[in-house]
């Protein structure tokens, strides 16, 4: 057969924008961007986010990224909690409102990246097998630095940071 087209599709992602508190001030975690063959991305800063595994409740794998990328265990995420389900001719299916949802158009890979609103608790490891420095910053520190350099993050992020640091 002549011609034959082999489609590729979109990745789908989570992401989760941390709340929290650094010198008495709101500040989200950021980290540091350190993936095996993670190329010319290596070294942006980026909020924890990660790959959805095939039939996997969005918000078990944004937990389980969060845990993975930063020790951290969330104890809330925006949007959970008006999840609706329903089951029907042998398929769950679920339905649920991120904080926004990010697409690239051109890049590295394909991603359909649907970030939360989050709060955290425990402890922050130093770094993991994908990221390094991770850390609070203020969400005026925050802003000043996408402000300045938007290139020195990853660009999923971006839009939804914007979004939320115009927000608060």
């Amino acid at each position: 057969m002549c011609g034959t087209l082999v489609e590729a599709f979109a990745i789908p992602c989570v992401g989760a924008i941390i709340c929290g508190q650094k010198d008495g001030q709101d500040a989200l975690l950021i980290q540091v961007r350190q993936k095996q063959g993670g190329g010319i991305e290596n070294g942006m800063l980026e909020v924890a986010a990660g790959k959805v595994r095939e039939y996997e409740n969005v918000f078990d794998a944004l937990r389980r990224e969060v845990r993975e990328e930063t020790g951290l265990r969330l104890s809330r995420i925006q949007g959970e909690e008006s999840l609706s389900v329903c089951t029907v001719n042998g398929y769950e299916v679920m339905s649920f409102t991120p904080f926004l949802t990010t697409q690239n158009l051109s890049g590295g890979y394909s991603i359909m990246l649907q970030t939360f609103i989050c709060e955290a608790e425990g402890e922050l490891l130093e770094e993991t097998r994908e990221t390094t420095d991770i850390r609070w910053i203020t969400s005026q520190e925050c802003r000043e630095l996408l402000r300045r350099t938007p290139e020195a993050f990853y660009p999923l992020h971006i839009n939804a940071l914007s979004l939320f640091l115009g927000a608060v």
